[in-house]
């Protein structure tokens, strides 16, 4: 049995679907307690059903976008522990497809306030809970978005870019506490969001779906997709004691990705 996580306490945002709840699984298989929050309240009401939401397992509904829900969130766990071992800033949004001119400023902020903005709150709060553990671990989901461009996809790679920079200068200010930080960014990871993705391209460029399709696997040297559980590994391994030296790393976990066009 995997016990690497074993006694470990970790927040994660956006956790009751997609990549969230894959990692969450792991953790708690991994002998992890896990708080976990979401917007999504049909998802939520299904995790409170399943066989996992056991004595280690905190669900809340929480807004990532609206600071006052966030602080509202972080109060509840307080309430079990005043100190954490990680925090994983997950949420994020796809964002609008379209070409920069044509994008309206409403989508450009609601992006960045859900894929940046959201990460501030979690971090301001989650920091002292993880001084008070001297030491710990946070995870940042970026993209490849946020090492490449992403033609179609403006606001959406903004975010993600801005993802890095607060995780490099975040290991920089935290290391003397102990505390590493690094980004995950994830592949083309097979699942809702994608399909939303290669929809709303497939609309925009009057290309088919299908092809839209093998046009993102290609990109990967790998010729593959990448699964929600591969991100959650790497979420495990960072957490874990074996990454007790790694920090201010940006992860790629996309099957040698190449481009995005």
């Amino acid at each position: 049995m995997n016990n690497t996580l074993k006694n470990k306490k970790i927040i994660i945002s956006a956790g009751a679907s997609g990549i969230g709840w894959a990692a969450t699984k792991i953790f708690l298989s991994r002998g992890a307690t896990v708080y976990l929050c979401d917007i999504d309240d049909k998802s939520l009401n299904k995790i409170k059903k399943h066989p996992l939401n056991n004595k280690k397992l905190f669900t809340y509904e929480c807004d990532a976008s609206d600071e006052d829900d966030v602080s509202d969130f972080f109060n509840q766990i307080k309430k079990k522990t005043k100190k954490i071992d990680a925090l994983i800033n997950n949420v994020g949004v796809a964002g609008p497809t379209g070409t920069l001119e044509k994008l309206n400023s409403e989508d450009w902020e609601k992006t960045l306030k859900i894929n940046v903005i959201s990460h501030f709150y979690f971090n301001k709060i989650a920091i002292p809970m993880l001084k008070k553990n001297k030491g710990g671990s946070i995870i940042n989901l970026s993209s490849g978005a946020g090492i490449m461009g992403f033609p179609l996809r403006s606001p959406y790679a903004a975010s993600k870019w801005a993802v890095v920079g607060v995780t490099k200068t975040l290991a920089m200010e935290l290391g003397k506490y102990k505390i590493r930080v690094n980004a995950i960014c994830p592949g083309t990871i097979k699942g809702d969001r994608m399909v939303r993705v290669i929809r709303d391209k497939s609309k925009f460029t009057k290309v088919s779906k299908s092809v839209i399709e093998k046009e993102f696997i290609s990109m990967a040297s790998m010729n593959c997709w990448i699964s929600e559980e591969d991100i959650g590994k790497m979420c495990s391994f960072l957490i874990s004691e074996d990454s007790a030296r790694i920090s201010g790393q940006i992860i790629g976990v996309d099957g040698n990705a190449t481009r995005l066009d």
